[in-house]
C-alpha cells in the first residue's frame, strides 16, 4: 500500500474513548495526529477518525462540544474518515438497537447492532480474513455487528463469514479494535484514502 503525502495530518476525536492509541498507531506509520475536541482542531486535517468508545455517550459529546455539524458537512464532502467499533456505529445510516435520541453520521449504507459480540467481559481476539487475501488480527471488545449492507458498500474484511471491516466511497468502518492489535493494516487504508483524496483535489486544481 501506498503513503499518505507528507503533509497530511490524522485527526482523532477525543471526546471519549480509546483515542490516544489511535494516536500511537498514526504516529508509529510517521504520520502527524491530533486530537480532536474542538472545531478548531478540525482545521488542517485530512483524515478523521472515529474511535471507540460509547456510541451513545459520544453522540452526546458531539453536540454539546460542536463538533456534529462541522463533522458531518467533512464527512457528506467525501472526507475521509475511518470509524471503529463505536465510530462504526457513528458513521452507519442505521441503528437496529439505537436510542431515540442517538444520531450518527449516516454515510456507510449499513445497519449495525451495538455490542452485539458480547459485553466487556466477553471479549475476544479473532482473524479477520481480508478480501484480498490473508488475515489480520482482530480485537473486538463490545463489538457492534455488521446486520445488513447496502449495494454500494465494499466488504473488506469479515470474520466466519460476516463483515467486519467495510468501506464506501472515502468512509471506512470497522467493527474491532485495530490501534490494540499493532497491525498497522487498517489505518494504512485510511493513509491510502487520505492520499487519493489529496491527489484527486491536486488534479481537480490543474484542470482549473
Amino acid at each position: 500500500m501506498g503513503a499518505a503525502l507528507p503533509q497530511s495530518t490524522v485527526g482523532v476525536l477525543a471526546l471519549q474513548g480509546a483515542f490516544s492509541n489511535h494516536l500511537s498507531a498514526l504516529s508509529t506509520l510517521g504520520v502527524a495526529g491530533r486530537a480532536v475536541r474542538r472545531p478548531v482542531d478540525l482545521e488542517g486535517i485530512q483524515g478523521l477518525i472515529l474511535p471507540g468508545g460509547e456510541s451513545t455517550t459520544m453522540s452526546m459529546l458531539l453536540d454539546s462540544s460542536g463538533l456534529r455539524e462541522p463533522i458531518a458537512d467533512l464527512l457528506h464532502g467525501g472526507f475521509p474518515v475511518l470509524g471503529t467499533c463505536a465510530g462504526l456505529i457513528l458513521l452507519s445510516k442505521r441503528i437496529h438497537d439505537g436510542r431515540a435520541d442517538q444520531r450518527g453520521f449516516d454515510v456507510l449504507d449499513i445497519a449495525t447492532a451495538r455490542n452485539a459480540y458480547g459485553r466487556q467481559n466477553e471479549s475476544f481476539e479473532s482473524a479477520v480474513e481480508l478480501s484480498g487475501g490473508g488475515s489480520i488480527p482482530g480485537i473486538f471488545i463490545r463489538a457492534p455487528r455488521v446486520m445488513e449492507v447496502g449495494p454500494n458498500v465494499e466488504i473488506i474484511g469479515t470474520r466466519h463469514g460476516e463483515p467486519v471491516l467495510v468501506r464506501e466511497r472515502s468512509a471506512i468502518g470497522c467493527a474491532f479494535h485495530p490501534e490494540l492489535s499493532g497491525d498497522p493494516t487498517v489505518h494504512r487504508l485510511l493513509i491510502d484514502q487520505i492520499g487519493r483524496s489529496l491527489t484527486a483535489v491536486a488534479d481537480a486544481s490543474q484542470e482549473d
